[in-house]
């Protein structure tokens, strides 16, 4: 019976770790992240569309925008209880240091508080720059639906790659190479 267990939880565990923790239709309403009106330029972050721009708080309580700067950027939308979230910080946080110069990077932590989320990057010697989208609304934007989800956008504001579930150094390397 108890081999039964063991091997049920594996089998959830490894599942979980492909296709990422879901998350809920719907988020709680506020607005945390300032977003663009609807426009027919912008899209819910899908390949071939418009990203849309949002503005989050930082760990530090500034506001920081998320939109195209002149280079590519990345978006990973994460939460601390996620299991193939945590799995990939370290994959994240490679390639942060080492195209850093390359791309930009947010990692958006959904519905947490900045206390927590700053324990979690510490404790783990991780260093992001994450945003926090406490309400969820950025990640609406992006029709995020399970994490962790990460978005690449072009130079010219436009997304290249998504993928729901954890993601590693070398696809990431790969896409912004690719640019």
């Amino acid at each position: 019976m108890k081999k039964k267990y063991a091997a049920l939880f594996a089998a959830v565990f490894a599942l979980s770790m492909i296709t990422g923790c879901g998350g809920s239709d719907k988020a709680e309403t506020g607005a945390t992240a300032s977003a663009q009106p609807a426009a027919e330029t912008q899209g819910r972050g899908l390949s071939g569309e418009t990203a849309p721009k949002f503005t989050l708080k930082n760990l530090a309580g500034e506001d920081v925008a998320v939109e195209a700067k002149g280079k590519p950027y990345v978006i990973n939308f994460w939460a601390t209880w996620c299991p193939p979230c945590q799995a990939e910080i370290p994959d994240l946080a490679a390639f942060y240091a080492a195209n850093g110069n390359k791309a930009d990077f947010y990692a958006v932590n959904l519905q947490e508080e900045a206390q927590p989320v700053q324990k979690f990057m510490t404790e783990r010697k991780a260093d992001l720059p994450v945003v926090l989208d406490t309400n969820g609304d950025a990640a609406n934007l992006y029709g995020v639906r399970a994490i962790p989800t990460t978005v690449v956008v072009n130079a010219e504001g436009k997304v290249v790659y998504r993928k729901t579930g954890g993601v590693t150094k070398e696809e990431l390397e790969d896409v912004i190479n690719h640019l």
